[in-house]
């Protein structure tokens, strides 16, 4: 309650329409238990003041509380100790002055005087009671002199409705505007009062400033639109020529009662005389989007999606669903508010298709908070397993057509035979990546990075990751204490860095390409490291030492001058000593503290403290790659990145001789990733009863897995392809170009000739995915969503370039120039062809 507000009282059934509507634009008011609640406007919040001489029950109380009385004030006798299991501040003390009290329950208290009290009396039960204290100067006619002492001292004045009029103030009865504006002052020399105009409801956004004068105040309380005071024109009813009229919701006072704010809805084109929402620019966020759809539902182009979602409502109810399963999904902060906002959007659609609309939304969020009661809280029964309510489970239910907890997990199932060429290619696409989206979500970060380094590094760090840091890079050597591990762990991660980097020191292209190409022409090609290298591994509160290995090794092998690697740190600003130890084995140079859409920045554009790169590796969210794809395009970073990245996949491609349970284990490796991960399944010329151990394998072993609801719904988007050969089903794969590709085959190694299109191939049935993402020494940062038609996994000429160079003699000028001449003229460049011209000429005087 803001300190100088005028708290009306209805103290009769039947008030004055014109009367009640101005006290209830005051934003508050007091009614006793007998009054019909239904008279005052949604937006009016109110208190109840309990008039029976008998104490309320409990449940009474909190009946009240429920419906949305604000507070109940009972008198001082009828307090009872179980009132104390109420929130605090919901009840108040009333007492008369000089009745002893209940200390207890003196939060606040509504004292009533039945004679006028001075401001240091009022001031010491303030500070007696060390809460907020309500004046109820019963002693005659309030007057304005007296609204006016008690103003200073924070204390919101109870007059009854009986003695407030919307006529003129006489010596009986008070001008409710001329109550209200009391208090308030002007240190303006001609007494206007600046006045915030804020939207309602739209998050209170600023619509404009203007002034107010005491007569406009009166105008607008009373006939609720809203009228100002212009200094050139005079009086200013709002919208009396533009249309743009606004309807007050409330008006208060600020805290020194020197400015008002205006709370409007507001009509037309908006308030500006720009015809824009607001004089500060275009609204945003959750109010642009009611606005938006609004006038799309009330006009969308004939064959637009929005028409369609209007028009369509499964559709719409599926893409709720839809969106309720990816937020229920989500894991990370920025991942979580990307699902958040596309749910909002879909949720605010239904809304405005049914005429809700925010205001009422906030309406129904207020009354619930005001509730002191509250249901169990668990799920309804379709989304519930187990008889506990999980919130992976709802994303199940959502994602299978209220999939029932004890139905199969299992995957969906096609014959390719029979399957029509426009079907089969939907097979083959992956959940749509929306690049351009987000790229304009992360662009603000990557800018905020770009523009003040390491400030905005901290700021963006502390935001995402809750992590306050001083110094956001650790540079060599890295203590001791930062990379203490058990010694199995570490055993397990020295193995796996021996392994990565036997096979990735084979790849180094060590060696000069000499080719001959005429007699005295000699061309050749070597390899030159990238000098600095940027290594981004996923974390926070994940351990993820695999990816720096992945990484880190060819970085190492490669001879990069630069070794920077990006990994999120913990709440206390530390790394996870597992990926430290990775860094020190690596030979990283510098480890950025830093994860998201800021570390990509920092490391494309450099810091202060952080190195600029040349090129960015490792995978991420959907921010992560949105900032790489971001960076590698703008020409001031001169940044390269590794390849797009999308959800994780696999392709098992099965015979009769493969064991369900290996292959239902590997298609699960990759399903538990999250709901988006790709699972396939081509099967040879299967019989029923194989195909269905398999699917029996793929239920049960989910079930006794930790991450069974996210299978619940990765599996369930999966696909079994069924096909009579081998030959068609490697057809399939590399048509498919899956990330990773698993050879349960009887002549597995014969079958990889075939392969065309793949990041990795597991062949055989003792060689299971799991190996290669952790230790057998191929790399496991590869190409997702189908891009193993373009892209090579990452590998240690990944941290390479090629340097060409021509080496030419006399001779063979001789013979090669003419050639180049022709060429050149053909193409009208002869500065290109004098550069030989001028050597022949050298050449033919010898």
């Amino acid at each position: 309650m803001a300190p100088p507000i005028l708290l009306p009282y209805v103290d009769t059934p039947s008030p004055e329409p014109a009367l009640l509507a101005a006290a209830a634009r005051l934003g508050h008011v007091l009614v006793p238990t007998s009054f019909d609640l239904t008279l005052l406007p949604p937006s009016c919040a109110y208190t109840i003041l309990y008039t029976s001489p008998t104490a309320p029950s409990l449940d009474q109380i909190t009946a009240w509380l429920d419906s949305g009385a604000e507070r109940i004030i009972l008198p001082c006798p009828a307090f009872d100790d179980a009132y104390a299991s109420l929130p605090a501040g919901r009840l108040v003390q009333s007492f008369i002055l000089g009745q002893e009290t209940h200390k207890d329950y003196a939060a606040l208290v509504l004292m009533r005087a039945t004679e006028a009290l001075p401001q240091q009396a009022i001031k010491a039960f303030q500070q007696a009671y060390a809460g907020e204290v309500l004046l109820w100067d019963e002693s005659g006619t309030p007057t304005l002199e007296a609204i006016r002492a008690a103003a200073p001292l924070g204390v919101p004045v109870v007059v009854p409705l009986s003695q407030l009029t919307v006529g003129p103030t006489t010596k009986e009865k008070l001008n409710i505007a001329d109550a209200f504006l009391a208090p308030v002052v002007s240190d303006r020399h001609d007494g206007l009062i600046p006045t915030v105009v804020s939207a309602y409801p739209q998050g209170g956004r600023t619509l404009g400033m203007v002034y107010s004068s005491r007569e406009s105040v009166r105008e607008a309380l009373l006939s609720g639109k809203g009228v100002y005071f212009s200094r050139r024109h005079g009086l200013w009813r709002k919208g009396e020529t533009s249309g743009a009229t606004q309807d007050i919701v409330r008006i208060v006072a600020d805290c020194d009662a020197d400015c008002l704010e205006f709370q409007v809805v507001q009509h037309g084109a908006g308030f500006c005389h720009l015809a824009t929402p607001s004089c500060f620019g275009n609204m945003s966020g959750i109010a642009a989007l009611e606005g938006t759809l609004k006038q799309r539902f009330a006009s969308a182009p004939e064959g637009s999606y929005t028409a369609r979602l209007f028009g369509d409502p499964q559709l719409l109810r599926s893409k709720i669903m839809e969106e309720a399963d990816e937020l229920c999904a989500a894991e990370t902060k920025e991942d979580v508010a990307f699902e958040a906002a596309d749910l909002i959007y879909f949720a605010l659609a239904k809304c405005v298709s049914k005429g809700v609309s925010v205001q009422d939304i906030e309406r129904s969020l207020d009354r619930k908070a005001y509730k002191v009661t509250r249901r169990k809280g668990d799920a309804k029964p379709q989304w519930m397993q187990n008889g506990a309510a999980s919130e992976s489970s709802k994303a199940a239910a959502a994602t299978n057509g209220n999939l029932a907890p004890d139905a199969p997990i299992q995957m969906r199932s096609y014959d390719l035979a029979s399957v029509p060429p426009s079907q089969r290619a939907g097979m083959m696409k992956r959940p749509t990546l929306k690049s351009e989206e987000m790229i304009a979500k992360v662009r603000p970060i990557v800018d905020a990075v770009r523009l003040r380094g390491d400030a905005a590094l901290r700021e963006l760090t502390l935001k995402f990751d809750k992590a306050d840091l001083g110094e956001v890079v650790i540079r060599p050597p890295f203590s001791q204490e930062s990379m203490r591990l058990p010694a199995d762990v570490k055993a397990a991660i020295d193995q796996a860095y021996k392994n990565v980097y036997a096979f990735h020191a084979a790849q180094a292209d060590k060696t000069i390409l000499e080719v001959e190409t005429m007699p005295g022409v000699v061309c050749s090609r070597f390899a030159r490291p990238i000098a600095r290298v940027g290594l981004y591994v996923p974390g926070g509160t994940a351990v993820l030492p695999s990816t720096a290995l992945m990484l880190g090794i060819p970085a190492q092998v490669a001879g990069c001058k630069e070794i920077v690697l990006a990994t999120p740190p913990r709440p206390d600003g530390s790394i996870v000593p597992e990926v430290m130890y990775v860094a020190s084995l690596v030979g990283a140079t510098c480890i950025l503290k830093a994860g998201g859409g800021q570390a990509v920045a920092a490391m494309a554009y450099g810091t202060e403290t952080v190195p600029k790169v040349d090129k960015i590796f490792g995978p991420g969210n959907q921010w992560v790659t949105a900032a790489k794809m971001l960076v590698q395009n703008d020409t001031e970073a001169l940044v390269a990145i590794d390849m797009p990245a999308g959800p994780s996949e696999v392709l098992v491609i099965a015979d009769r001789t493969a064991d369900a349970e290996f292959v239902a284990a590997d298609l699960l490796s990759q399903a538990e990733h999250g709901v988006d991960s790709q699972v396939v399944l081509v099967a040879i010329d299967l019989t029923p009863e194989h195909l269905r151990s398999i699917e029996l394998a793929v239920d049960r072993q989910a079930r006794a897995l930790p991450r069974v609801e996210i299978m619940k719904v990765s599996v369930s988007k999966s696909l079994i392809v069924k096909v009579n050969t081998v030959q068609e089903a490697l057809q399939f794969s590399n048509e498919y170009a899956p990330e990773h590709l698993i050879l349960h085959l009887e002549d597995a190694p014969g079958a990889v000739q075939y392969v065309q299109n793949a990041g990795s191939v597991f062949v055989g049935a003792y060689s299971p995915e799991s190996c290669g993402d952790y230790a057998s020494g191929t790399n496991h940062t590869l190409p997702t969503n189908g891009f193993a038609r373009q892209f090579s996994g990452v590998n240690t000429q990944s941290f390479q370039k090629h340097i060409t160079s021509q080496q030419v003699t006399k001779a063979g000028l001789g013979k090669l120039g003419p050639v180049v001449v022709t060429l050149a003229e053909c193409e009208g460049l002869d500065a290109h062809a004098n550069a030989v011209k001028v050597r022949l000429a050298a050449l033919a005087k010898e």
